[in-house]
């Protein structure tokens, strides 16, 4: 049998070289985004959080569930010119009609349509919100919904460096929330494992609209109907 060449035996040595050469960057660049992570996680929380928590609100966000959460936001947005964020609440044509019924501002009102779930809530609004520039949130919910809607903010908004004032309202008839030890304690484990990988992702929504771009004519073939609370029933058979 006969040897490798020499000419073969480079190559081969070339190769591996820079195959470790390649390893040794990407090495490099994991424990480097790891270290940017959690030094950017550490500032939002120790310096931003605290500083932003002085700061007069600028937001209003509103975690769906009930009919009442989004009445209590257009009363609060006939009152405020700051921007509006309801995540996953009741459908268009009803979060419409209430803001109509208030005789809300339809403008810097948006809907978030990609949540299914409290952390969703969060995972999906915290970009929003950080991408408007937000340093603190009126949190909308009920109070059948905490401790866990208010843990998750601690973790999920707290790393973004948002801060958070709660403005809990009554819910009725129908509660949108059960919750149990097992969901909250599952819900802050996941909320804490992604807290630091936050700050390299934001999870974009594709399914974002602005109230005043609800076109009730999409509506009228699919069956509309919202909470009996909302009282909405007139104003729904005018529509539809």
């Amino acid at each position: 049998m006969t040897g490798r060449s020499p000419k073969i035996k480079s190559l081969n040595l070339s190769r591996r070289l820079r195959l470790k050469k390649w390893r040794r960057l990407a090495i490099r660049l994991f424990f480097s985004l790891i270290i940017w992570s959690g030094l950017s996680l550490v500032f939002n929380l120790w310096v931003r959080l605290p500083s932003n928590a002085t700061q007069p609100v600028d937001a209003i966000f509103v975690l769906g569930g009930s009919i009442n959460r989004e009445i209590q936001a257009a009363k609060l947005a006939s009152l405020y010119d700051f921007p509006v964020l309801i995540s996953q609440g009741s459908k268009d044509p009803c979060i419409w009609l209430i803001f109509q019924r208030e005789q809300s501002r339809f403008k810097g009102v948006f809907l978030e349509r990609c949540a299914k779930s409290t952390f969703d809530n969060y995972f999906f609004s915290s970009p929003i919100l950080r991408h408007w520039g937000v340093h603190k949130v009126l949190l909308i919910t009920s109070k059948s919904h905490l401790p866990r809607a208010e843990l998750l903010a601690k973790i999920l908004l707290g790393s973004q460096g948002i801060a958070y004032q709660l403005d809990l309202v009554e819910q009725l008839d129908n509660p949108g929330n059960h919750e149990s030890r097992l969901k909250t304690f599952l819900d802050v484990a996941r909320a804490s494992l992604w807290a630091p990988f936050a700050q390299l992702i934001q999870p974009p929504c594709w399914n974002v609209l602005e109230l005043n771009q609800v076109n009730l004519n999409e509506w009228p073939r699919k069956k509309v109907s919202c909470e009996h609370q909302g009282n909405l029933e007139p104003e729904i058979q005018q529509y539809f």
